[in-house]
């Protein structure tokens, strides 16, 4: 019996064998073609790597056109083309270059083991303030955080406007995209970085290979957590009834409730000044407390006389 872990796992040092003419003698029924637009800055550029393109491409037996007027690439298959894959690693070559990756690094993407990702960062954040501050933050001081991802992943990034360019292997990509969309989700890219160096250190144990590592890994926490300011004035919404609300109580019902309604016209200017004179009275009593507070003398403490020793 054979241990399923041991179908799983691939031999150190293997490789996939390389796709050949023998694969495909016959080569391909029907020409593919490519075209990918570039910005105006980066005219001078592939003006002046086009040759090493062509050459590069044509190793592959696919051709390469670069028009200026338009301002864009076009990659095309030919009769002798025998790989049919070739021409998509021909199409992300092209995408790469109009992206601002410089020729040494996007010619890497027509080695078999190699792949590239293009993350659309743009619209992931409402505010643009916010989102070139995020976008700083995947840079680091001095493009350091950028530097640690690269050496972690084995990937190059490539950070430009409203994208995030990377080309790698496959694994390394994976890692690239999750801490570029996290970033961009105000978690910081140190947390993601700890989290990779770990499993980096535990990838080198062939014990632990067929384990989880979710007991190594940290777990980080959210702390400084904005609270939603609550409303002073909370409105609480009050059971529905289909009866109208009562009707508020006009002044001669409240007269005809406490009986002033019956009586005479002097009684009741009578009684208007009593109440007057009452509320006079009670604000002088009040005023007189507080002026005779300032002559309440205030309590002393009793003086304690020490005993002279004989």
């Amino acid at each position: 019996t054979v241990d399923e872990s041991e179908l799983l796992t691939v031999p150190d040092g293997w490789k996939e064998p390389a796709f050949t003419r023998e694969d495909n003698p016959k080569g391909l029924l029907e020409e593919s073609s490519f075209a990918t637009l570039f910005p105006k800055y980066r005219e001078a550029y592939l003006k002046e790597c086009w040759p090493l393109v062509q050459k590069a491409l044509g190793e592959h037996y696919v051709n390469a056109t670069l028009d200026l007027i338009e301002g864009s690439m076009t990659v095309t298959t030919t009769k002798k083309t025998f790989d049919p894959y070739a021409i998509i690693r021909a199409r992300d070559l092209i995408k790469l270059l109009a992206r601002s990756v410089p020729f040494e690094q996007a010619v890497r993407i027509l080695q078999d083991d190699v792949a590239c990702d293009i993350i659309k960062i743009g619209s992931l954040v409402r505010k643009r303030d916010t989102f070139i501050k995020r976008r700083g933050r995947l840079l680091g001081p001095k493009g350091s955080t950028l530097k640690a991802l690269e050496l972690l992943t084995n990937c190059y990034i490539m950070v430009q406007g409203n994208t995030v360019s990377a080309l790698g292997p496959f694994s390394g990509l994976k890692e690239v995209r999750k801490v570029v969309l996290d970033t961009m989700k105000n978690i910081h890219p140190i947390y993601n970085i700890k989290t990779l160096m770990i499993k980096r250190e535990l990838s080198k144990d062939p014990e632990l290979r067929s384990q989880s590592w979710e007991r190594f890994l940290p777990k980080f926490k959210r702390k400084n957590l904005k609270k939603r300011k609550e409303p002073k004035k909370k409105n609480t919404k009050k059971e529905y009834t289909p009866f109208p609300p009562p009707q508020p109580e006009s002044q001669i019902d409240k007269e005809l409730a406490s009986g002033e309604y019956f009586l005479k016209e002097r009684q009741k200017k009578r009684k208007r000044v009593e109440e007057i004179k009452a509320k006079q009275a009670d604000a002088i009593k009040k005023r007189q407390e507080e002026r005779n507070k300032a002559f309440i003398p205030p309590k002393e403490k009793p003086v304690v006389k020490t005993k002279k020793g004989n």
